[in-house]
């Protein structure tokens, strides 16, 4: 099984796709935040179909986020997913190291890539990380929800580890 955007005409929901390190505490963080509907680990960006924790050759740990947009919006996901985690580093957050854990916006359509690259911009601007983003702008294709021992990992377990803070204020003004 895998996931694809489904979007509708009819609602304010919305879906965005981001990776950025272990997909556990970003998953943990996003699900407070105003106008996210409901979060899924998922790998994405690979090589193979039907990919697992221990077969994702190329795929990054990411999250499916589903949110509303009448409370929230694209640009407003993209500034907090750049103060939560490190988007300086090829490859690596905090211990974890490989292309798993790469920093990645796979965008739906042209509208989202330009909103991504704005974000990215101003994000370099600012110099709040002392280096520039590396984060990729891939386009979102497929997505394969991760197992469920994955799912909800930080609140089944409370003192697991991640990487994922939030380090300083919006960028966006």
């Amino acid at each position: 099984m895998y996931l694809t955007k489904t979007n509708s005409d009819n609602s304010s929901l919305k879906k965005a796709y981001i990776a950025g390190g272990c997909f556990w505490g970003m998953e943990d963080l996003f699900r407070k935040r105003p106008g996210i509907k409901d979060t899924e680990v998922i790998y994405l960006g690979g090589q193979n179909e039907n990919p697992t924790y221990r077969n994702h050759p190329g795929h990054a740990e990411g999250i499916e986020l589903t949110y509303d947009s009448s409370v929230t919006n694209f640009k407003e996901i993209l500034d907090y997913f750049f103060r939560i985690h490190n988007p300086t580093t090829v490859d690596r957050q905090g211990n974890d190291i490989g292309s798993s854990y790469r920093s990645a916006i796979f965008f739906q359509n042209e509208e989202e890539k330009q909103q991504a690259q704005e974000v990215i911009d101003l994000v370099d601007q600012t110099n709040n990380w002392g280096a520039k983003v590396v984060t990729t702008l891939e386009p979102f294709t497929k997505a394969w929800p991760a197992e469920e021992y994955h799912q909800d990992y930080l609140e089944k377990n409370p003192n697991g580890y991640t990487c994922h803070f939030e380090r300083f204020g919006t960028f966006l003004k």
